[in-house]
């Protein structure tokens, strides 16, 4: 079998490498000395960038040549505006259409200039409302619109994996950041004394610190005998109350404030019911293949952001 790994210098194409994730990773492929070509959706200023349209479902496929790997983090932040009709078509294209030109691309190149390995971004939301069953990769799809949304996601990159490119999905939990994500909506609360459970709190988070996310990627770069899907989750997922009550230990702030889930629902629409859901997520294949996590707590996930 021919070695993909990337843990030599190699060149990583890397779409969505300004938000949350993906810029955290090209700080990390650049610091031992890779080469990242990013995706851009303007006129490319340099050789290190590549034009595309993930909504428009285009990509310039000469761009990719010769790169050892793709990895794709882009997509409209699920959480980032109330679910209408018109978002969540954004939240389809930019994902569904983004993964399939890059698919396709990847496999129109002649097999001398593909990539090695194609690492899609996935989600959690492949499961849907799990409750308090724990689940890992070997469970179904769920119902509702993010698991019919990240099944279709997942889907597209059947191009790549059928060129031979060997195939990769993160199906990223909660991500602990300071400055993005679901953690940077919720530390300026907890700070300011605001912070709470949501509902009942008796829902299952399934959070990953950012720097775990991380290192799972470049782990799954790395071994060329791991394919499919993959949860980027700790080990040990706790409910809202429980990592609410962590927060305001850590911070030194009260949490006796609570959103009652009637009114996030008025709030937030159909989206209220990705922060009142649970979903027990365990990372099973990841920690099979050896994958140790720096910050498998919530408290220390935390800590290490919240300094």
């Amino acid at each position: 079998m021919e070695d993909s790994r990337v843990s030599a210098p190699a060149r990583i194409a890397v779409a969505g490498a300004s938000g949350l994730i993906g810029s955290a990773l090209v700080r990390s492929l650049v610091a031992d000395g890779h080469d990242v070509v990013r995706l851009v959706r303007r006129a490319p200023r340099s050789r290190d960038e590549v034009r595309w349209d993930p909504e428009g479902g285009s990509v310039d496929a000469a761009g990719l040549a010769g790169c050892d790997a793709v990895v794709n983090l882009a997509g409209a932040n699920v959480g980032g505006r109330r679910w209408t009709t018109e978002y969540k078509a954004k939240l389809r294209d930019g994902r569904v259409r983004g993964t399939a030109a890059l698919a396709q691309a990847m496999a129109s190149l002649k097999p001398e200039e593909r990539p090695r390995v194609f690492v899609n971004g996935s989600a959690i939301g492949y499961y849907g409302e799990t409750g308090g069953r724990p689940v890992d990769e070997s469970a179904p799809a769920g119902e509702g619109f993010l698991p019919s949304l990240v099944v279709e996601w997942e889907g597209a990159a059947a191009p790549a994996r059928e060129a031979g490119v060997r195939t990769v999905f993160t199906r990223t939990g909660l991500v602990v950041a300071r400055d993005g994500g679901a953690w940077g909506r919720l530390f300026p609360l907890f700070k300011a004394g605001l912070g709470g459970r949501m509902g009942d709190g008796r829902q299952y988070w399934s959070f990953v610190a950012l720097h775990d996310e991380v290192a799972a990627i470049r782990h799954l770069l790395d071994r060329d005998d791991l394919s499919g899907p993959f949860n980027v989750t700790a080990p040990r997922p706790l409910t809202n109350g429980e990592i609410t009550e962590v927060m305001g230990r850590v911070l030194h702030r009260p949490t006796l404030f609570a959103v009652p889930a009637p009114v996030l629902r008025t709030v937030l629409g159909e989206m209220a019911g990705d922060v009142l859901g649970s979903q027990r997520v365990l990372p099973a294949r990841l920690l099979e293949s050896g994958f140790v996590f720096a910050f498998p707590e919530i408290e220390g996930a935390i800590r290490a952001v919240a300094r």
